[in-house]
């Protein structure tokens, strides 16, 4: 098998594939990259004209976009074609948590690795690299071999069809994705065909240092991926724990962070307090590690990961508790005002958002909420809220009850409280003398990403909480 690969197609269009994608073409003008979907309205989105309506939002993505569509980087549903003319495909579908069946609540639901690798068997043509992009839980691999290898009984003896199968993991922060892909700490590459990885290899060698590339086994590469994910997660759990002891105490969560943080075997990084971790991956991976050591008999390993998950969502009931108690024990048609919504800064993804849950406690509660986000539509919180339709009985419709703010202003004007959630840097030039003027009194901001500074509040008639702050509110008037 040749090492030297022409044409690249990517099979999932979504927030791995087209970023990932997009800065391989960029850095590989040679090769012909082509990103495939299913899904018609996304790839039409992609080959929009209009580039600030992409269906995933990254700083930086849209200058790449702008460079390589139409020359050596596309876009298309042609999935039959763009399989049987490239060299390499890579599988960068969704890997959702089942929700029925074997392993359910855990375990990730393989059917769309399984849809990509029967298409792959079935159009691909002559000696083909198949790359492990999604993220994955440990011997997917095995599962797209056998797959493979079953598509080619039958064939005859002078086809020249033929499959290697690589693991090469995303560690891609959302928000950061472009500077993660253009300068990654490492890229990892797992497979037994030193030829293939050699010819996966030879890509990244483009733009990247050999020393940063790591070669292993193909279950090492998935594994490292899942528990690489697992040990951030671990660490925002930990400083969230840490968060309310501080509350409790005096102590101020940013300070305990920063001396910790200087502890090199420790670090600094992921030692934010919040109102919990989210994305597509935390908590998907963490599950499957757990479903993962359940199945091989370790419970006590089990035990200590779901720790971690039962963390986080102890955190966001823990805010939802603090926000009612401070508004009188109720907030029952009262108007609440949410800044961001995803569930991070800079990015448009709402996946597994710490804003879920605490915006479902508030409406459940009766709380009427008013929301901004920089990137994030209506009709998306809407989805991610609907759930509640059927919780609150035939009569509740939660676009009764939520509402887009297109300003500041807006979404303070009557409100008896905000939340800021999400840590998008234009919330920190928020005038709040302004915003003060507006609310109901008294009025509460409770600040859950260290966004705002205190000392600008104290000759306000705002009553400001924040999440780890020892002295907090009361001894602030």
């Amino acid at each position: 098998m040749s090492d030297e690969v022409k044409t690249i197609c990517c099979i999932g269009a979504g927030y791995v594939g087209g970023p990932t994608m997009a800065v391989i073409a960029d850095k590989c003008r040679y090769l012909k990259v082509i990103v495939v979907d299913l899904n018609k309205d996304k790839i039409d989105s992609w080959n929009n004209e209009d580039l600030t309506k992409l269906p995933v939002y990254e700083p930086g993505l849209k200058d790449l976009i702008k460079r390589c569509r139409g020359k050596n980087l596309f876009f298309s549903t042609k999935i039959q074609q763009s399989i049987a003319e490239s060299d390499m495909v890579f599988i960068s579908v969704n890997t959702p948590t089942k929700q029925t069946g074997l392993g359910a609540g855990e375990a990730s639901d393989l059917k769309y690795i399984e849809s990509s690798a029967r298409s792959i068997a079935e159009f691909a043509t002559g000696n083909t690299i198949v790359v492990e992009k999604s993220t994955i839980p440990v011997k997917t691999a095995e599962v797209i071999k056998t797959i493979l290898i079953s598509s080619q009984k039958g064939l005859e003896k002078n086809s020249t069809k033929s499959f290697t199968v690589l693991s090469s993991p995303e560690f891609l922060a959302e928000g950061t994705a472009i500077d993660d892909l253009m300068n990654p700490s490492r890229v990892l590459i797992g497979g037994d065909s030193k030829t293939s990885i050699n010819a996966l290899v030879n890509i990244y060698k483009n733009w990247v240092s050999e020393e940063k590339i790591i070669k292993t086994n193909i279950w090492s590469s998935e594994l490292s991926k899942l528990t690489a994910n697992a040990f951030l997660a671990q660490r925002v759990s930990s400083i969230n724990s840490i968060s309310a002891l501080c509350e409790k105490t005096g102590a101020d969560i940013r300070e305990v962070a920063k001396a910790v943080g200087m502890d090199y075997r420790i670090g600094r990084h992921f030692l934010k307090s919040g109102p919990g971790f989210g994305g597509s991956c935390f908590k998907k991976d963490i599950l499957n590690l757990v479903y993962i050591c359940k199945l091989y008999g370790l419970k006590e390993v089990a035990n200590y990961w779901e720790e971690v998950l039962k963390i986080n969502r102890w955190q966001q009931n823990r805010l939802t508790t603090i926000i009612v108690k401070k508004l009188f024990g109720t907030v029952t048609s009262k108007k609440i005002g949410i800044l961001g919504f995803a569930f991070k800064a800079n990015t448009n993804d709402t996946r597994e958002s710490p804003a879920i849950k605490i915006c479902s406690n508030l409406l459940i509660d009766g709380a009427r909420l008013s929301i901004y986000d920089p990137k994030v539509k209506f009709d998306e919180i809407c989805n991610n809220l609907k759930d509640l339709n059927n919780a609150n009985g035939n009569s509740f419709k939660v676009e009764d009850f939520i509402s887009m703010a297109s300003s500041y202003e807006e979404l303070a004007n009557n409100s008896d409280a905000i939340l800021i959630l999400t840590e998008w840097d234009e919330f920190k030039k928020i005038e709040w003398s302004k915003i003060a003027k507006l609310m109901r009194k008294p009025s509460w901001i409770f600040d859950c990403r260290d966004i705002i500074d205190i000392n600008d509040f104290k000759e306000s008639d705002l009553n400001i909480w924040k999440l780890g702050f020892g002295s907090n509110v009361d001894n602030l008037k």
